[in-house]
């Protein structure tokens, strides 16, 4: 590879920009050295920032993954199929190395293309693909899973959804208004399905779970729910409860299996994800035996991102690069996926007509149940108007919640379906989970 790491970025937008200023401005390392020799974009036109007048223009990615004399193609082009996944497959296939920030990419097609590395040498690296700047890939997989026994790791991964539940608890709006805010600032997608529906959660737990736990990246296996479906009403009655709700990912050893699964869940005020408000990435790692860590940082944006790519690069360059997932592909050990948990304390919400002995028929159904009632609220409703109600349990076997919140649901005196959200546990942290 000599001195010069020659370098060919595939994607131009925010980060491909950034990395670009970066590398412009970088110092050389060790006598080695940074240099973009090749691009490719959609619209060579198009006025940007950089300066790339003398870089070799590609209009395809693909044949700039073929054919450009280069050490390293960088894939910021974004997408699990199409052209990102054939340019890396058309890099790796040649021996080049590859640094990526698709999380979408690796978690679903992450064990081919580790296969595909392996058999001609080259090195696949992605720090950039979790949580943004905070370099949270490189303080697991080298820092921890091989010297500790990681039992899970949790975090808030999407910076649009802490957004949004962030402003939403802030200025008393609702979910429609502030993602069409978002929208306008540039925090969300024009399409933010991928975001707010949970998956983009779920693809970067899918990553950190497979360096975790020593096995290939299961994306199927994540059980997703997204913000989409929570309230202004559940935000504001969490709150008087003393609880914030946080889309939290989570990832956790079960006996023989791992449980993987991303969901809105309350946290109480004291809990450390609970002040990680607006844009902002947290990531909690609980091992044995250096106990916990946690990681907070901008999970996004030209400056991180790109810093996490300028980092991967760097790696190369030293030589410092290791298997993608922690150990060669023939050591990792595919982990039965757990259904979820049979305990854990939640949230129940309950939109009522407000009619005489409501509250003590969901009292009986749940005590048939066996379900006990932690707290309990109340709110006062308007002449007429439907009363939401809402409680906490505690700690009780979830298949039993779930027959009394369908009986519950089924009484005459319900106007629309129960929330139910998990509780995350302050004392017990991140092996609670539901």
């Amino acid at each position: 590879m000599g001195d010069t790491l020659r370098i060919a970025i595939a994607g131009l937008g925010t980060v491909g920009g950034g990395l670009l200023k970066l590398l412009d401005g970088a110092t050389p390392v060790g006598g080695g050295r940074l240099k973009a020799v090749a691009v490719s974009a959609r619209d060579r036109h198009r006025r940007r920032e950089a300066d790339i007048s003398q870089l070799q223009w590609f209009d395809d990615a693909v044949a700039m993954a073929r054919e450009a004399e280069i050490d390293v193609f960088v894939e910021l082009i974004g997408g699990s199929d199409g052209p990102a996944k054939a340019a890396v497959e058309a890099a790796l296939k040649r021996g080049v190395h590859v640094v990526t920030a698709n999380k979408a990419l690796l978690a679903e097609h992450g064990l081919a293309l580790a296969t595909l590395a392996e058999t001609t040498g080259a090195h696949i690296l992605y720090e950039a693909a979790v949580a943004g700047g905070i370099p949270v890939i490189k303080a697991l997989r080298d820092g921890l899973a091989g010297g500790n026994r990681v039992n899970a790791v949790s975090g808030i991964l999407n910076g649009t959804c802490n957004y949004l539940l962030t402003e939403m608890e802030s200025s008393g709006r609702p979910f429609a208004d502030v993602l069409a805010d978002a929208q306008r600032l540039g925090y969300a997608e024009a399409d933010p399905t991928t975001d707010v529906g949970g998956f983009d959660a779920g693809h970067k737990i899918a990553l950190l779970a497979a360096i975790a736990f020593g096995a290939p990246p299961d994306f199927a296996a994540v059980d997703i729910e997204g913000v989409d479906n929570v309230t202004l009403m559940d935000i504001r009655l969490a709150g008087k409860l003393g609880y914030r709700i946080k889309l939290i990912a989570k990832a956790e050893r079960v006996d023989e299996s791992v449980r993987v699964g991303v969901h809105p869940a309350l946290v109480a005020f004291d809990h450390p994800l609970a002040s990680v408000g607006s844009s902002l990435n947290a990531v909690v790692i609980d091992a044995d035996p250096v106990g916990r860590l946690s990681f907070v940082g901008r999970g996004a944006g030209a400056g991180p991102t790109a810093s996490a790519v300028a980092a991967d690069l760097l790696d190369l360059l030293a030589g410092a690069a290791r298997p993608p997932f922690g150990r060669p592909v023939a050591d990792l050990v595919r982990q039965p996926p757990a259904a979820r948990a049979e305990e854990g304390r939640f949230f129940l919400r309950i939109l009522v007509h407000d009619k005489p002995g409501v509250i003590a028929a969901i009292a009986e159904q749940l005590a048939k149940a066996g379900v006990s009632i932690e707290s309990f609220l109340q709110d006062p409703a308007e002449a007429g108007a439907d009363v939401p109600i809402v409680l906490t349990t505690q700690r009780c076997p979830r298949g039993a919640l779930d027959a009394a919140v369908r009986h519950i649901a089924a009484l005459d005196v319900v106007a629309a379906p129960p929330r139910l959200m998990p509780i995350e546990d302050t004392r017990s942290g991140l092996r609670a989970w539901s």
